[in-house]
């Protein structure tokens, strides 16, 4: 899971924040560890910032550090909450676009989120909650433009 916020130990490197959970959950060795974080992190265009401090990072840099934790696990789902909204409008495209590879690399992801141009290039499938509650769902196609209820039709206009 990716969450809003990085969520990574200032006092480590990001290699460490990587390669933590697979040391303490997965059982690998130091020498593993490290081998696979460095994979992730030059997945996610990060691997020349491995022995840096999360502080030193910017926050889409830090956003793509938590993905490449996340994605070391070798999770067949990733769940997103919100994971550009700490971000700066500069930042989002970025991480955006990384989420977009793995899609199409074959990732299966659960996103919330406000990026409708990302949801609805990206998605096999969108739901829209108000309050907790499911308003709507299907293919991105029909839910953008031909919407069914009053609530969807009204954030649409706002947001598009």
């Amino acid at each position: 899971m990716v969450f809003q916020q990085f969520n990574l130990f200032p006092h480590k490197t990001v290699e460490e924040n990587v390669s933590l959970a697979l040391r303490k959950l997965r059982k690998l060795s130091k020498e593993d560890a490290r081998s696979e974080a460095l994979e992730q992190l030059d997945l996610v265009g990060l691997k020349h910032k491995a022995d840096s401090r999360p502080a030193n990072l910017s926050g889409g840099q830090q956003q793509r550090v938590a993905i490449a934790r996340a994605l070391a696990m070798k999770p067949e789902v990733m769940f997103f909450d919100e994971a550009t909204s700490a971000l700066d409008p500069e930042l989002v495209k970025g991480v955006l676009a990384l989420m977009t590879d793995l899609a199409k690399g074959g990732m299966t992801m659960v996103v919330v989120t406000h990026e409708m141009g990302f949801s609805r290039n990206v998605s096999d499938a969108v739901t829209f909650m108000d309050a907790g509650v499911v308003v709507e769902s299907g293919p991105p196609d029909q839910l953008f433009s031909e919407p069914k209820t009053d609530r969807l039709k009204g954030f649409l206009s706002d947001v598009l």
